[in-house]
């Protein structure tokens, strides 16, 4: 397990990938309250099939194995993230992946960076932090395996909140990736920062004109798809795409198309950094 200190947090993180001079290095910052395994899942598949790249996945304060009892807000969640990948990636360009909370976060890094952020991708990003003002879909479920509905029973498949797509492989894969983060995470530090959840950091660059990804899901009940267009017009390279038969679990329940739009991301990306 590796750690680094930052504001006297011991921040977990997980590194795959080369390290060294003229690697690329994409930091990678999950939801609330999971942590990196959510993101491990999904994004190492793609990394797989390029070379070259090195990934640093945090467990943001409060969550996995970032112990930190005096956090109490997204504004102090940010400052420790910051810190951390100031740590981590000292100099040179490097590109940030948020997913969810994490997009807010990664937007919030791109803003605060924009000459060091070399690519943005934000998937299922939270882009209206108070909840009761997002505009949000109905919950509602597209495919239900009935085989899984048996296997797993009633009481399990009606407390699923955020499977769209409910299959063996979207729901072993949420129970192995996001379940285990959902238990590491400690609650009273994720009720404070739940209770002070909109940041006074900016999370705009102005603009931002670096390869970009926003990626959402059509049925996403949790985080929405309409306002994640208004960001667009701040970054003039993303791509934008609202993905139907998908929730906030769209990197499993399109799996294919997730897996080639960040790869085309990427391939974006490698085209526009410096040789």
């Amino acid at each position: 397990m590796a750690y680094v200190e930052v504001d006297g947090v011991q921040v977990h993180y997980v590194e795959h990938g080369p390290a060294g001079p003229g690697v690329a290095t994409a930091v990678l910052v999950h939801g609330f309250p999971v942590d990196h395994r959510i993101m491990t899942g999904s994004f190492e598949a793609v990394f797989a099939e390029r070379q070259g790249w090195r990934r640093v996945y945090v467990d943001l304060p409060g969550m996995g194995r970032t112990a930190a009892p005096d956090v109490g807000s997204t504004d102090d969640v940010f400052r420790i993230l910051r810190g951390t990948v100031e740590a981590l990636v000292p100099e040179g360009a490097y590109v940030v992946v948020g997913q969810s909370y994490g997009g807010y976060l990664a937007r919030g890094l791109v803003a605060a960076d924009p000459e060091r952020v070399a690519g943005l991708a934000a998937v299922v990003t939270v882009v209206e932090p108070r909840h009761e003002l997002r505009q949000l879909p109905g919950r509602q479920v597209l495919v239900r395996d009935p085989a899984l509905a048996e296997r797993v029973g009633a009481e399990a498949i009606a407390a699923e909140e955020i499977l769209v797509v409910q299959t063996d492989e979207t729901w072993e894969r949420a129970r192995q990736e996001a379940d285990p983060g959902l238990a590491a995470a400690d609650p009273v530090v994720t009720a404070r920062i739940e209770a002070a959840y909109a940041g006074a950091f900016p999370v705009q660059a102005v603009p931002f004109e670096k390869p970009t990804l926003v990626l959402v899901g059509r049925q996403d009940s949790v985080t929405g798809y309409r306002e994640a267009w208004d960001l667009v017009e701040h970054y003039p390279r993303a791509t934008f795409a609202v993905l139907d038969r998908a929730g906030h679990g769209l990197d499993l329940e399109q799996r294919g198309l997730f897996e080639a739009l960040v790869g085309e991301w990427l391939d974006r990306v490698e085209e526009a950094l410096p040789v």
